[in-house]
């Protein structure tokens, strides 16, 4: 199996072989990312695709200062985040909510929930975009939340906002599937 800047180089070169290769190799996971950020099968598949082009069409700007799954994935949270701004998604900023006094938005104790993968999946996939699209960025995907509000084009405040009531609302959620 050629390793990844092998692949690249032969795309760079035009070979069909190295693209689908590639594709191959890279399709599933970035699919998941999509599908974590836009929920929506269809729209996670056609994000995909739209960011294989870009990332072939630009494969000559790829400099291998990062990893090539890395960059792709950059490409795809990209493409995602502006399939949601299709959608209107509405972010809340901190600054202008009083989220510490809400009695809807109690804690719920995280270890008295015991979950099935499953479940947590359905959970998270049911959370509003604005909500599902920050706490997959941070929790699954691994940036902070200087970084997602960077995305995001948000103040950081905004993120966390998104993310501490993402959190509250996924556990009021499996808290009501059990």
């Amino acid at each position: 199996m050629p390793h990844h800047d092998e692949l690249i180089e032969r795309c760079k070169r035009g070979e069909a072989a190295g693209y689908k290769e590639l594709y191959q190799r890279y399709a599933r996971a970035m699919y998941n990312t999509c599908l974590r950020i836009v929920n929506h099968t269809t729209e996670a598949e056609d994000v995909l695709q739209e960011s294989f082009t870009e990332a072939f069409k630009n494969l000559d700007r790829f400099e291998y200062r990062t990893s090539f799954g890395g960059w792709l994935k950059q490409i795809c949270i990209n493409r995602s985040i502006n399939q949601l701004k299709k959608r209107k998604v509405s972010w809340v900023d901190i600054d202008g909510t009083d989220v510490a006094d809400r009695e809807e938005e109690k804690m719920v104790d995280e270890n008295e929930l015991q979950l099935k993968v499953e479940t947590v999946k359905r959970s998270i996939m049911a959370l509003p975009d604005g909500y599902r699209t920050v706490l997959s960025l941070y929790l699954l995907e691994g940036y902070d939340h200087e970084e997602i509000a960077e995305i995001l084009n948000v103040a950081e405040s905004t993120t966390r906002t998104q993310y501490m009531r993402a959190k509250q609302k996924l556990l009021q959620l499996l808290k009501e599937s059990i």
